[in-house]
């Protein structure tokens, strides 16, 4: 808890002494975006010099994620590679854990169960899994829907029992929908998928995401989480899609709306937070494990549209409508544990922004 409390106080000092607004150049409306074959190594590459962009400004990046313990670090611009660099001893066919920024993994498997009839992000999560998945009454189990584990708001106890989600670790804090909260109680929608499907989690995930774009990995796990491994293109691959809206090529794998709705804010406790998606550029944010409201944007050094998926020890995926960009993050954590945000996003945005202001 102290160490989350520093980080706390580094990123009010940040957002206290910025008061710039993230720079947000548009891309050609024209431009194509390419996306790699789905088998295979090819990916074809844009130089930086080819976006204008500064080379001088390439190395003092480079060294700051080399210091900052970084394995995998990606940058696409129209879908194709500007940067890619492998450090400590990673290589693009390592695995490494997503850790929390899987989580927007099963918000796109939500969607897509949506999409096919199985899923209503509206209904009951007992309406899936029956009465008594929680240790509430039933009266206050039955106000959790879907959605409200989406928006890390199912007014689940969210510190006194750590990531358990056994029927006795979810107790009731709150209301479902009056309390934002970070919590693990989210993975059941991973059971509520699996019972809508009548398939396995992962076999679901597999047919309906990851071999329709490419991806490779597997889900871990790990405690009371499911986690998922995969190399950084991979990583890179999800991003690309939902950057594009959900779309892989001419193909649809994710409604376009559902892609609106989970990367814009879903409440009005959090402006900072979509479907298990962090968004920038909001008046206001939440963090995990603590129920401070904290003025202003949460990386002010980067784009005000960007959206991310962030997960415990700065496994990271940005992505940038604006500049028709994702860039990527995997490696041990930059600085102190963490389960998500850390000031470290904002050092390494106003290094990227450096690449091309």
């Amino acid at each position: 808890m102290k160490k989350f409390l520093t980080i706390i106080i580094v990123l009010l000092t940040f957002v206290n002494c910025s008061t710039e607004k993230a720079d947000t150049p548009s891309t050609d409306a024209t431009t194509k975006t390419y996306f790699p074959p789905i088998t295979g190594t090819i990916w074809e590459t844009k130089t930086i010099e080819s976006l204008g962009w500064k080379p001088t400004a390439v190395q003092p990046l480079l060294d700051y994620l080399t210091q900052k313990s970084t394995k995998g670090f990606i940058i696409l611009v129209d879908g194709k590679i500007v940067l890619e660099k492998y450090f400590n001893g990673h290589s693009a066919n390592t695995s490494w854990y997503w850790a929390s920024a899987g989580k927007t993994l099963t918000t796109a498997i939500t969607g897509i169960a949506q999409q096919e009839g199985m899923v209503n992000i509206n209904a009951k999560v007992s309406d899936y899994l029956g009465t008594g998945w929680t240790s509430l009454p039933i009266a206050k189990e039955n106000l959790i829907t879907n959605k409200h584990l989406l928006t890390m708001t199912s007014g689940i106890e969210d510190l006194a029992n750590g990531d358990a989600v056994d029927p006795a670790s979810l107790q009731y804090k709150a209301d479902a929908g009056t309390r934002w909260a970070y919590h693990n109680v989210y993975v059941k929608l991973q059971d509520v998928i699996a019972k809508a499907t009548k398939q396995t989690w992962s076999g679901y995930f597999n047919t309906k995401l990851r071999d329709k774009i490419g991806m490779e990995g597997s889900w871990i796990q790990m405690d009371n989480n499911s986690v998922y491994w995969s190399t950084t293109r991979s990583m890179a691959r999800f991003g690309l899609l939902m950057l594009n809206k959900g779309k892989w090529e001419n193909n649809t794998i994710l409604n376009e709306a559902f892609v609106s709705e989970a990367t814009s804010t879903s409440q009005n406790l959090n402006f900072s937070y979509g479907y298990l998606w962090w968004l920038n550029g909001k008046e206001s944010y939440r963090l995990p494990q603590t129920q401070l409201v904290f003025k202003g944007s949460l990386v002010p050094s980067a784009p005000t549209d960007m959206y991310m998926a962030l997960g415990k020890n700065d496994q990271k995926i940005y992505v940038i409508p604006s500049k028709n960009m994702v860039v990527v993050r995997m490696g041990e954590a930059a600085d102190n544990a963490n389960l998500a945000l850390s000031d470290f996003d904002e050092v390494l945005w106003s290094k990227i922004k450096a690449l091309y202001l």
